[in-house]
Formats: C-alpha cells, structure tokens, sequence
C-alpha cells in the first residue's frame, strides 16, 4: 500500500523552504499549499473551540478556519462550504478538522497525499504529532549566513540582526534535538545549496524517505510557482525561475563586517557541523556579543513561558488532538480502517 502520511516541511524562515515545497507539490502524489495561519492558532487556543467530538463545535472551528482572514484559506483555492460540511461530519478530533482543510487542498489537484511548509514549525514539531502522529519532517538547512543576509532584506521582517542570527541558531538547535529523539522515517534533513547543486539527486534521498517514487518534474519547480505560490509574495519572485546557486554564499557582500564577524563568532560551530565554511579569529565585539545574548535569551524565555503553558492545558485537553484521516492515524488511535475511507486515500 502506498504512504499516505502528511508532509511537512520545516527550517528557518529564507533557507529554501518555498523552493522545496514547490519541488513536493510537483510530484504526482503530494500536494504542497502556500503556507497558512491556522495549524497553530487552533492549538493553542483549543480549549477556547472546545471537544470536537460534539459536531456544533466542529462546524465552529471550521468556520472560523474557512473565513477568517488571518487563516489564509482563501489562497488555497478549497471550496468552503464543501470544507465546513466534511469537517463537521467528519471524525471528532482536532488534527482531523485541520487536516480536513489540507485533503481538499490535495483533492483539488487528485493526489491523495497532502503536505504543509511553515518554517515556524521546526519549534512546535512536537503540537504537528499531537495532531499528526504519522507526520514526516523534511528540515531544510541553509547557510545561516545566508540566512539572516536575506531575512535583513524582506518588508515582512521588522526585527533586528540578532534576532536574525538568533532565529537561525534556534532551528538548527532544534533540528538537532528532532534528528537524535524521531525515528529516522519520520526526520530527514539536507542541505539548500546541495539541493539546489544537484536537485535530481538530494530530491531522489527526499524520495526515498518519503515511500515515494522519484519524479523528474521535481526538478522543475517554476512550472507550479504560478498555482501553489501567492501573487502578492513578491519576495518569492525567484521560484518562478530556474533552480539556480546564484544566491549562494552572496552573505559576504550583504552583511556588514562586523554582522559577518557576529554570525561567525555566534553560529561557528553550527556552521562547521553542517559542512559550512568558517575562519577562525573573526573578531566579533563585546559589545556585539553582548547584544546578541540578551536577545537570544529573551527569546529563549518566552519560548519556555509558551512550552510551560502548553504543558499546564496539556494536563486538561478538551478533547481528542490526533487526527482520524490517514491509515497511520487511524491505527494510532485503535480505529479500524473502512473500506471505503481506504480506497480515497491511498493512489487511484
């Protein structure tokens, strides 16, 4: 039987990730959206939506997914009464009616494998299993260098260089706490200037983890840019294009000195773990470093405040989290598969 486990994609915010889910949404098989607003939000706020075993408030939750304008929904093309009416009939889980909001997005393109990219993501991977227990995790890594050069340049990015520096140090941190605890089908990591070095081979390693065959229009990612990539994402303008190296490495002409000393001083031996190049002695400021610290510390502890909190309504949860709509969702909550929810799921 072919997987029909859920996709998704995690880094840090500018590494690649909107090229590698275009990459996945060409494949045959998976479907791969712009990235939404919702997965989270319902989380966190799930004792507000309350047990979805009760319809009323399944519809509720559904409503709220398919109208409001934060969500995003409107950009996935999904019909929203038809979405609204699956979900309220459907299992009685919160993973189901998010997940239900990603099968119509896969339906609409006849695959019957769905994925979702948000680098966000790679800090919450433990909520996406709450509610996905069959999810698989394709972490993209990039010179975080690179990284934190482009993030200085988005409109969207209003925060300052060390929190840039400090953002990418926590996902590679992460990544590494996700690489040593998840079984290795279900986290594969690889790096953004391989893939784009040779995209045929790292998509064919990226296969491989998924139970998926190899598809050459893997390789052409530009040719589902105009469908799966929303207009007013101008700063995604380079995926309607080639895959191409040509960004690679442009960090040491778009950071200032002393912010190339800082990335090397902070990142060095994250970069080196990660095959990247770095001199020693760069020489980075006291002053500089100690800027950097309290930044990432005061990330660090509202990052610990969100986690205690979640542990405290953990304790309490209003309902069923993990979702009823894959083989492996269904065996993990003991519910034997139907006849009929099995032949849409898996390749027609």
């Amino acid at each position: 039987m072919r997987s029909d486990r859920p996709v998704f994609i995690i880094g840090c915010p500018r590494s690649g990730t909107t090229m590698l889910q275009l990459m996945l949404h060409a494949h045959p098989r998976i479907a791969v959206p712009p990235e939404t607003r919702f997965l989270l939000q319902a989380y966190y706020h799930r004792r507000i939506h309350g047990d979805m075993r009760v319809p009323g408030n399944r519809r509720a939750l559904a409503e709220w997914i398919a109208t409001d304008k934060s969500t995003k929904f409107r950009e996935l093309g999904v019909d929203r009464d038809a979405y609204i009416r699956k979900a309220a009939d459907g299992p009685g889980s919160l993973g189901s009616v998010i997940g239900e909001v990603f099968r119509g997005y896969a339906e609409r393109f006849r695959k019957p494998r769905w994925g979702d990219k948000r680098p966000s993501y790679s800090k919450h991977v433990d909520v996406v299993l709450r509610l996905f227990p069959d999810a698989q995790f394709i972490h993209l890594i990039r010179d975080g260098r690179d990284c934190v050069a482009s993030l200085k340049e988005m409109p969207w990015f209003t925060l300052d260089v060390y929190h840039a520096i400090a953002i990418w140090a926590a996902t590679i941190d992460h990544g590494r706490r996700h690489a040593a605890r998840l079984p290795a089908d279900a986290y594969h990591e690889l790096r953004y200037e391989d893939l784009t070095a040779d995209p045929a081979t790292e998509l064919a390693k990226v296969c491989a983890f998924l139970g998926e065959d190899y598809d050459p229009a893997m390789c052409e990612p530009s040719r589902v840019a105009r469908v799966a990539v929303p207009a007013r994402k101008v700063w995604h303008s380079n995926t309607h294009h080639a895959v191409t190296q040509a960004r690679v490495g442009t960090w040491s002409t778009r950071l200032a000195p002393w912010e190339i000393a800082l990335c090397e001083e902070v990142l060095g031996r994250r970069l080196r773990a990660y095959g990247y190049d770095v001199p020693g002695g760069s020489g980075a400021s006291v002053r500089h470093l100690l800027a950097y610290r309290r930044t990432a510390a005061r990330r660090a502890l509202s990052r610990a405040e969100q986690v205690a909190r979640d542990r405290v309504n953990r304790m309490r949860e209003p309902g069923p989290l993990a979702a009823m709509l894959t083989s492996g969702q269904l065996s993990h909550v003991g519910v034997p598969r139907p006849r009929a929810a099995s032949s849409r799921l898996v390749d027609r």
